[in-house]
């Protein structure tokens, strides 16, 4: 049985339909960009201090030390949660005694801000925490936002698998295309901030959907030399053109609700690519929908000028399609045997830390020295170099020292930020960790098998003997019927883990989507590709 890539060989790797689906399925990528940073600026603490009413009878000394300095950074700063007791100070000023001269401030009774706050508009008109006076008592609701958006990943990550494998790949990118896009659009009218909240979680899920849909989709889609391509210089680089244009939108729109409206059109903008993208004609094979598949091939071969074949799937190898005995695969069989085991923990822990790193920088460019939208453009446009040097590495060098270099010299300089003058400790201390993490897991990384000009591994024996995991006792080996099984089942759909870092903060639910989103994909081919982290070869 012939597998799809040599079926389709007639049909070029770059021609007219090719640069289509890569340009077009590269594009429905830019709203994750703006969703999955979007709460730098929706959820941006412009600087507050308790209100002081009008209505107060104060003089304009009182009113003018009516808030308590605190000591900041080696300097004193208005207090952002406390204000002198106000039946206090207006009994004062009402027997015309003056602050600092007659009373000793230091010695004034203090309360909470009862009477709301007053928040800066030099930078934010308005945002969530502005508008839901998410600050003091209520500022843990902020960074909540945030994890529970990072939940919706996760939960996403877990249904849009199984979904794209029973409904399709075309039809579930675009469902969760229309989540995205109609969840934002609904965030705007929320009249608390629970349900905004609830709202962002519905958001989390389709944005993580859209992306790794439309990353398999076109890695189904494309011949092998372009997939590389595709998951460094097309998906993980229109993303990081979303989040330029973040700060862009944010920069001219200061209101928190028309940032959303804004951000909301860009997907709107998407749904007309339905008529232009095809499904994947993997996922119809799988599905023995031979009919529908072949069709999207001789379209393909039509737009590249290009002659198809009378018939393009041997009545033969359909028949062998058509057999049955497919074994069904299950999540713990990524722990079946030690060599497998092995991988598939170090490739959760390389997923998970280095997202922690990925994103505590991303979301916390904003709140670094000088201005918070050329911060945040900053942060997306270095994206864009990183990913071609990503993709001229992996042209010529190992996999695992080319990750390994990286990590190392990524947490190397958060290490080193510790020595930079002035600043607290406990500014430090989250670079102190993140760097840590950061080389930790460069070294975990080699010890992952080298894939660079090797051909990966099509069954469990293969696995198991993948140098530097041999085992002796191995299973007994199994028939070549079985063996021609095992390994069609790897051809009939490859799929890939999406390259870029910012899928969730909580990225077990990494291991799990690919397990799921490619049907009937073997465990060890999934495996092995989960490795990759999306670098398709051979």
């Amino acid at each position: 049985m012939r597998d799809y890539d040599e079926v389709t060989t007639f049909l070029g790797e770059w021609g007219p339909f090719q640069r289509l689906i890569f340009f077009l399925l590269s594009a429905s990528i830019i709203p994750n960009g703006f969703n999955g940073m979007s709460v730098v600026f929706l959820a941006a603490a412009p600087e507050h201090r308790c209100r002081v009413p009008d209505t107060a009878n104060l003089s304009r000394a009182w009113r003018n030390h009516s808030i308590p300095l605190r000591l900041l950074d080696g300097r004193e700063v208005p207090h952002s949660c406390r204000r002198y007791r106000l039946a206090a100070i207006a009994n004062f000023s009402a027997l015309g005694l003056e602050p600092g001269r007659d009373v000793d401030l230091e010695q004034l009774e203090q309360e909470g801000c009862v009477d709301g706050w007053e928040f800066s508009q030099d930078i934010y008109l308005s945002t969530i925490v502005t508008e839901w006076s998410l600050v003091c008592e209520d500022d843990w609701k902020t960074p909540l936002t945030s994890s529970l958006f990072f939940v919706g990943v996760l939960l996403g990550s877990f249904v849009s698998g199984q979904l794209s494998d029973r409904f399709g790949r075309k039809s579930i990118l675009f469902a969760t295309m229309a989540v995205q896009t109609g969840f934002s659009f609904l965030q705007i009218f929320s009249i608390n901030w629970e349900m905004f909240t609830v709202l962002f979680v519905i958001v989390g899920m389709g944005q993580i959907s859209n992306y790794v849909v439309a990353f398999i989709l076109g890695t189904e889609i494309l011949g092998k030399s372009v997939r590389i391509i595709f998951s460094t210089l097309g998906v993980c680089t229109f993303f990081a053109v979303g989040y330029m244009l973040l700060p862009l939108f944010a920069y001219f729109i200061r209101d928190w609700r028309m940032l959303l409206l804004a951000l909301t059109v860009p997907g709107v903008l998407c749904f007309p690519l339905w008529w232009f993208i095809p499904e994947s004609p993997r996922w119809l094979i799988s599905r023995r929908r031979f009919s529908e598949a072949e069709s999207i091939i001789q379209k393909a071969a039509k737009m590249n000028n290009i002659a198809a074949p009378r018939v393009i799937f041997d009545p033969m190898e359909l028949q062998e399609l058509k057999l049955p005995g497919q074994q069904k695969v299950l999540i713990l069989d990524l722990f079946r045997t030690r060599n497998i085991a092995i991988i598939t923990i170090m490739s959760l822990l390389l997923w998970m830390l280095t997202s922690v790193g990925y994103f505590a920088l991303s979301l916390n460019a904003p709140n670094l020295h000088g201005d918070a939208y050329l911060n945040c453009f900053l942060s997306a446009l270095i994206e864009v170099p990183a990913y071609i040097t990503a993709w001229l590495l992996l042209r010529r060098l190992p996999r695992r020292y080319i990750i390994a270099g990286v990590l190392f010299l990524g947490g190397g300089v958060l290490l080193l930020i510790q020595f930079v003058p002035a600043g607290a400790y406990n500014r430090v201390l989250p670079y102190i960790v993140m760097g840590s993490l950061t080389v930790f897991i460069g070294i975990i990384t080699l010890f992952f098998p080298e894939s660079f000009g090797m051909t990966l591994p099509e069954t469990l024996e293969q696995m198991q003997k993948v140098k530097g995991f041999i085992i002796k006792n191995a299973h007994e080996q199994p028939s070549e019927e079985v063996q021609r099984v095992r390994s069609r089942r790897v051809q009939s759909a490859r799929a890939s883990v999406p390259m870029h870092l910012g899928n969730t903060t909580v990225l077990t639910h990494g291991c799990v989507h690919q397990f799921r989103s490619s049907p009937n994909l073997s465990v060890q081919g999934v495996l092995w590709r989960f490795y990759h982290l999306g670098m398709i070869h051979n």
